[in-house]
């Protein structure tokens, strides 16, 4: 019998255990519970406007590492003081925080916005910002001078978006919304999402038909994205295809630089799970170098007029709940335990997804996506 060179048997054996390992089975079998704390993580997609360090308590007694988003939102504190927290947050903790800027609307289209804006984000890529966020205002709120929506693929933001391309600064991008936005509140697929839009009928698009719909601000977006092909675009909210995991493959097929995050909209891949658990699984297993942990956990100063969280957060149990947050994820993705979801009402089984792509979704993906992160 003719000896095989051990180089070929290593291939064999290698290649079997990534097939056993796409298939969460053989030698990468997934966690449990008890590993969370254990185990790193990352969060890529968190809003920390208040520097009382709570968020890096919780963040690292759980075992992450925090990226917070600056953004321009009404139920949110200034920018400039959003940033000022972010820098603040950083200097303590420059390993576990990080921080994502973002920029005005303001004077949008005029002479001096282009260089104003670059000038901006210059500067806070100088102070530690990793990337730029763009918010669902542009498209859904924002106006030019001449009245009409500003969408993202204006031409107006290619100066902006060519300069981070060329310094390789990465884009998260929040357009749209759920699609359960243009549905009325009884047809809503989630809980979360229907209370989100009676607390926010600003933004409950179903009460605003003059406004842009769900597939005429997907489309702008894709042809963004188009427009754009060397920028390396992270789609916030499961690129606002929270809906679809074949929607969503769709997309990240077509723009292999693109990436998404599953902040806040893990309930409604539970409820497709809930229908096609085999289907759900797979998408995450074939995806699993495209897709982001991110939460949306937000901590805000003290408000009693604040709305902004998803679910609502009492700030003094802000660490109570973010931590039971995070471990709800985790048990769904990282484990085969069944829990009740009171979002889709409905007991769902976890995902079980095997150790290697828990360990990409929650931590060397953002390594890798955010590439100015501290090493």
């Amino acid at each position: 019998m003719p000896r095989i060179p051990c180089a070929i048997l290593a291939c064999v054996w290698w290649a079997a255990m990534g097939a056993a390992a796409a298939n969460g089975t053989g030698a990468d079998s997934s966690y449990t519970a008890a590993d969370f704390a254990r185990v790193r993580k990352f969060d890529a997609h968190v809003h920390a406007n208040t520097d009382d360090h709570r968020f890096l308590d919780i963040a690292r007694k759980d075992g992450f590492e925090l990226l917070s988003i600056n953004v321009d939102y009404p139920d949110f504190p200034p920018l400039d003081r959003q940033a000022q927290v972010a820098h603040r947050l950083r200097a303590a903790e420059p390993q576990r925080f990080h921080f994502v800027t973002s920029f005005s609307m303001k004077g949008f289209g005029g002479a001096n916005w282009t260089a104003d804006t670059i000038r901006h984000i210059d500067t806070e890529i100088a102070r530690g910002a990793v990337a730029v966020k763009v918010w669902k205002n542009i498209g859904m709120v924002e106006r030019d001078a001449q009245g009409r929506l500003i969408m993202l693929d204006d031409p107006r933001f290619d100066g902006v978006m060519s300069h981070l391309e060329a310094r390789r600064i990465p884009l998260i991008a929040h357009q749209a919304e759920p699609k359960n936005c243009w549905l009325p509140l009884e047809a809503m697929t989630t809980e979360n999402d229907r209370s989100y839009f009676r607390d926010h009928p600003e933004y409950h698009m179903y009460l605003h038909p003059e406004q842009p719909s769900y597939e005429s601000l997907i489309a702008a977006r894709d042809r963004f994205v188009a427009r754009h092909p060397a920028l390396n675009f992270v789609g916030a909210h499961l690129a606002s295809l929270e809906w679809s995991v074949d929607e969503l493959a769709r997309f990240l097929d077509t723009d292999p630089n693109a990436t998404a995050d599953l902040a806040a909209r893990m309930t409604q891949v539970q409820y497709q799970s809930k229908s096609d658990f085999d289907k759900v699984r797979r998408f995450f297993i074939k995806y699993q170098d495209r897709l982001l942990y991110g939460s949306d956990l937000t901590e805000n100063p003290p408000d009693l007029q604040e709305r902004a969280q998803n679910p609502p957060m009492d700030p003094g149990q802000f660490s109570v709940e973010a931590d039971t947050f995070w471990r709800s994820d985790w048990i769904y993705l990282a484990t085969a335990e069944v829990r009740p979801i009171d979002a889709i009402k409905s007991d769902i089984q976890g995902l079980a997804l095997p150790k290697s792509v828990i360990d990409k979704i929650y931590y060397s993906n953002a390594r890798r996506v955010f590439g100015r992160l501290p090493r």
